[in-house]
């Protein structure tokens, strides 16, 4: 979520829920604490707020900096590789034609209802001179993004919900029209399940949504633990022990075992914004300061 901090936490505030769907949740559970160093130091505090991460298939980081409109390629060692142009970008994601996709338009004003500022780009990394190449474009706040196995894109629209946009580029609208869920943001695929984070909702409420009946959609977990700031979550993954991991904006990388919707927190401090797991296996977490954070669990 590109947005500062303190406009979103002010708009999380008033909203009063979202849609139906509805689960018992579990109460917290303890876990160690996380073993968390600076792989990448910001060069511009703030300037270089990380907004989304992934992986290319030779092992590049690929680093969306939303304020800076850019994304940003990194070789093994840390050097800059390559530098896109993209507005306001959001998510990044490897597609299965090994092309790096990503959102754009992620910005407040493209929260307004009929917004069509929003899309996504994607981005050939083979290319001596990789540029931006519009993919889909009329989408409203453009944010988080998922692949399916069978090649189609979940984008998370943070003004409408979740949007299905098929290999061709065509948005699925008869589906999109049954995930309708404002203030979505961070989004992955896991088999059969959509999982996906309600950035704007003030219990910090993730959704489970079945790939095959998208109107049908369950709670996996909320966040708060009661009254008071919204945990704003933002990106997930799925880490190698099989659970979830939520990044959240107000300084929390909790993590989250849908069979029994546990949560624990595993690491506080500055806002986090962006999560990916690295070829060590251990985790990359983006943030509002725009450094780059090692994460390692400890249990």
């Amino acid at each position: 979520m590109v947005t500062a901090v303190r406009i979103c936490t002010a708009i999380a505030s008033v909203l009063v829920g979202v849609a139906a769907p509805t689960s018992a949740m579990a109460e917290p559970v303890s876990c160690a604490p996380a073993v968390v160093t600076i792989a990448a130091a910001a060069v511009v505090r703030d300037e270089d707020w990380a907004e989304g991460l992934a992986y290319d298939a030779h092992g590049d980081l690929w680093v969306s900096r939303v304020r800076r409109n850019e994304v940003v390629r990194y070789d093994p060692s840390g050097r800059v590789s390559a530098t896109v142009a993209v507005p306001y970008p959001g998510a990044v994601k490897l597609g299965p034609d090994q092309r790096i996709y990503v959102t754009y338009g992620n910005f407040l004003t493209n929260l307004v209802p009929g917004a069509t500022g929003g899309g996504v780009v994607r981005i050939d990394p083979e290319a001596a001179t990789p540029e931006a190449e519009t993919f889909v474009s009329g989408l409203g706040m453009a944010n988080g993004a998922a692949f399916d196995a069978a090649g189609n894109l979940f984008v998370a629209d943070t003004s409408t919900g979740v949007i299905r946009i098929r290999p061709d580029g065509q948005v699925d609208t008869e589906w999109s029209s049954q995930a309708r869920h404002f203030g979505a943001d961070g989004i992955l695929v896991d088999g059969n399940a959509l999982y996906v984070t309600l950035y704007l909702s003030p219990n910090g409420r993730i959704l489970r949504i079945p790939l095959d009946d998208p109107a049908h959609a369950t709670v996996v977990a909320d966040l708060a633990a009661g009254p008071g700031a919204p945990p704003l979550p933002d990106d997930l993954a799925i880490g190698p022990d099989g659970l979830l991991y939520d990044a959240a904006t107000s300084g929390r990388l909790v993590r989250i075992n849908p069979a029994d919707h546990s949560i624990c927190t595993i690491l506080t401090g500055e806002p986090m914004t962006s999560i990916v797991v690295t070829p060590e296996r251990d985790f990359l977490v983006g943030t509002a300061s725009g450094n780059l954070l090692r994460v390692r669990p400890t249990d």
